[in-house]
């Protein structure tokens, strides 16, 4: 069993039931943000998961340098903030430094790692010492195994409040397959995990300045990410996904959540 974690007051991994991270890819506005927190935990709510909101202040590493990032530290905290106050989540954000790790601790409840800096030692170290819960996406390219390294160097920092995510593995050129095994073996790390289902879908830069994805397979790779046992799931919602900013060909439509978490809450019970 996983040791158990908290993202404000949603308690994760342990004995606790599945938990729900998600939101739009980036904070494309304060409006939205609301709108897209509230739409979600109230659906959330009626499927009895723990919810927690996520939305990136920026998208470091977008495709293109014309592609939109988002607000920015200072104007994205500040819009996670009310979402907080106002809509009563948690939230989470990704950080890419170790002094905007300092700084995005202050208001974040969790602080997220991206995949492609899961090995940035600095990086880890300073995000543990926020004692805030560390959620640290596998990069593409490492064997779940290798996470058991990324693990010491938080825990070795005095933090061990640690989740750990499985976003699908690299498989050639602009594609991504999912490795079940992969939530079994982290999960023998002690520590909750979390299935990214909307970045396993993605096909990384496949549409030449953006990435492309396959969001019809979302439901049924979240499905058998239940059947294996994981401790959350994270999807990027939004109301319109071809209006999305970030992320729209892997996200799932906001109007479809309620019935999938349903079938997922169904198929937690029968596992």
């Amino acid at each position: 069993m996983s040791r158990q974690v908290k993202i404000g007051k949603v308690k994760i991994g342990g004995q606790n039931p599945i938990a729900l991270i998600a939101g739009p890819c980036v904070i494309e506005s304060e409006k939205s943000c609301l709108y897209h927190a509230a739409a979600i935990s109230e659906i959330a709510k009626c499927a009895g998961m723990g919810f927690v909101f996520k939305a990136s202040y920026d998208k470091a590493n977008r495709s293109s340098i014309k592609s939109f990032r988002g607000p920015g530290l200072a104007k994205g905290l500040e819009i996670l903030s009310k979402v907080k106050k106002r809509i009563g989540v948690p939230v989470l954000s990704d950080v890419h430094s170790p002094d905007e790790a300092k700084i995005a601790g202050r208001v974040l409840d969790a602080l997220q790692i991206p995949a492609f800096l899961s090995r940035q030692t600095d990086l880890l170290v300073a995000a543990a010492k926020t004692k805030k819960t560390v959620v640290v996406k596998k990069g593409q390219f490492l064997s779940p195994r290798d996470m058991k390294n990324i693990v010491e160097k938080i825990t070795r920092a005095g933090n061990r409040n640690i989740m750990l995510t499985e976003r699908g593995t690299s498989f050639g050129y602009n594609m991504l397959v999912s490795d079940f095994r992969a939530i079994l073996i982290m999960k023998k790390l002690g520590f909750p995990v979390c299935f990214d289902a909307s970045h396993s879908v993605q096909i990384p830069g496949g549409l030449g300045t953006r990435s492309g994805g396959n969001s019809e397979f979302i439901k049924p790779l979240s499905y058998a990410a239940v059947s294996c046992g994981v401790d959350a799931l994270f999807l990027e919602v939004h109301e319109n996904p071809k209006r999305a900013k970030s992320d729209g060909p892997n996200m799932l439509r906001l109007k479809e959540l309620g019935g999938f978490l349903k079938k997922i809450k169904r198929l937690e019970s029968v596992i």
